[in-house]
């Protein structure tokens, strides 16, 4: 079945009035854990490079920021750092980090990537887990400095993307960081957000002044009131959940206490669609929460 009579259908039968909206996201941010071909396949890199292109050739404007996992072969993908957009400090546990901004091209897809990098956090290390398959003890502050390493490029840009999707859990701060502590920023005072949830998921806890690091600027405790300690996966899905506009299903293993959970606070959830309808359901459903 076509995807917009997919929408219709749901929609004219009132399980998803929010669906029916006039189209309006034109300015798409990407922000995502993993990409193909830079790092191998898996749901969210396959996701990662596709839905991007398929938006793109939708008439609509993208932008792509992920990690610059340790794993990415600089010279086989032909990175190259953007002198103009590198320099800055980020300051996490008063420590300074230098913010690395590298850039490859993916030449049939005729997109650009943008990769944070930074030598502590991502130079000569895997992914989220290392080679043995144990999660790195830093890998809270990681994800902030990539949240905060992505937002602070994008105004660099002078770029204001009307919805921002992240993928995986790398990517967790950022509805929290664009709507308390980036609110006032022109880049993103009007953006929203959409979450896609997949089958992801970390196993250690994240330390608990985690949620001292994450304050920032002018962010007030009462950001991170409602985590539960010890934090959890779930606990920081849930965070994303909170500060998000809209959340897709991309996985079918999803946990249900999160689905339940973004239902009652009345977000909308765009439950997982076939592969045929995928790019498509995703685009009308950033037209949707935009309004």
């Amino acid at each position: 079945m076509p995807s917009c009579l997919f929408f219709s259908n749901f929609a004219m039968r009132g399980l998803y009035p929010w669906l029916i909206r006039k189209m309006k996201a034109n300015k798409i941010l990407f922000i995502t854990q993993e990409i193909t071909p830079f790092v191998p396949e898996s749901p969210i890199a396959n996701i990662g490079r596709y839905l991007p292109q398929a938006t793109q050739d939708l008439g609509k404007e993208i932008r792509i920021f992920t990690p610059k996992w340790g794993i990415i072969n600089e010279r086989r993908n032909q990175l190259h750092e953007v002198i103009r957009l590198s320099g800055m400090n980020l300051i996490i546990d008063d420590t300074d980090h230098p913010l690395i901004i590298k850039v490859a091209s993916l030449q049939a897809a005729r997109m650009q990537v943008y990769f944070i990098d930074n030598d502590d956090y991502f130079h000569n290390r895997s992914m989220t887990t290392d080679e043995n398959g144990n999660e790195y003890d830093d890998n809270d502050e990681r994800t902030i400095f990539f949240a905060r390493g992505v937002l602070e490029t994008v105004k660099k840009l002078r770029w204001c993307p009307e919805v921002i999707h992240c993928h995986g859990w790398i990517s967790a701060l950022v509805p929290l960081f664009v709507k308390r502590a980036y609110n006032e920023e022109p880049s993103f005072r009007d953006s929203k957000i959409v979450i896609s949830l997949y089958d992801d998921n970390f196993s250690n806890t994240l330390p608990d002044n985690f949620l001292q690091k994450m304050l920032h600027k002018e962010m007030q405790e009462d950001a991170v009131s409602e985590v539960a300690t010890p934090i959890t996966y779930n606990e920081l899905a849930k965070l994303a959940i909170r500060y998000s506009d809209g959340i897709i299903i991309n996985g079918d293993n999803v946990s249900q206490e999160l689905i339940e959970y973004a239902k009652s606070l009345g977000k909308p959830v765009l439950p997982k669609p076939t592969d045929e309808e995928y790019h498509q359901a995703c685009n009308e459903f950033y037209d949707t929460v935009f309004e």
